[in-house]
Order: C-alpha cells, then structure tokens, then sequence
C-alpha cells in the first residue's frame, strides 16, 4: 500500500517542514503531489539515508522530496524538505 497521509507542521512554524519546501519554491499541494502518486520512484538519500521520492509536479517541476515514515497503517509520512533535481536520464 503506498502512502496514504502527509503530515505537515504548522504554516507559520518556524522551522517546520511548510517552511522548508517553501525556501525552495514549493507548495503543499506539490509535494504531496509527487508523495502520494504509486508511480513515483523511491530511493534512498545518500546523505541522511532517510527515503527520498523523485517525481513530477502538477505544474511541471521534477523534484525529491526527503520524508520520515510516521506510522506504517495507515502509511504515513513526515516531508522533511522537497527541492529541484534534474530527471535522471534513461
């Protein structure tokens, strides 16, 4: 079963995750976009070895999004933060 809720902080929390994708020019809505499509591909960070989601945004953007896992049923997920990457190449 794939992801099936998003936890966010607060909006105005200083320091939370709302914050942190928003440095970055995104949205919410994107990032749970890219988290709760079954398609998307899921790795494995190389730097915090935390699980990373690559994927298309609605509004054309490939980005990860770096997350926690929460809780196992339901599937859900913590976004630490979300930015730009470029799609791998086939």
């Amino acid at each position: 079963m794939g992801i099936v809720s998003v936890i966010w902080d607060l909006d105005d929390e200083p320091d939370g995750n709302v914050q942190h994708v928003g440095e970055h020019g995104l949205t919410k809505e994107e990032v749970e976009g890219v988290l709760l499509n079954p398609h998307n591909q899921v790795d494995e960070s190389h730097s915090s070895g935390l699980p990373v989601t690559f994927g298309w945004t609605e509004t054309g953007r490939h980005i990860i999004v770096i997350w926690e896992n929460v809780l196992d049923d339901p599937k859900s997920v913590y976004p630490v933060t979300a930015y730009d990457v470029p799609p791998k190449r086939s």
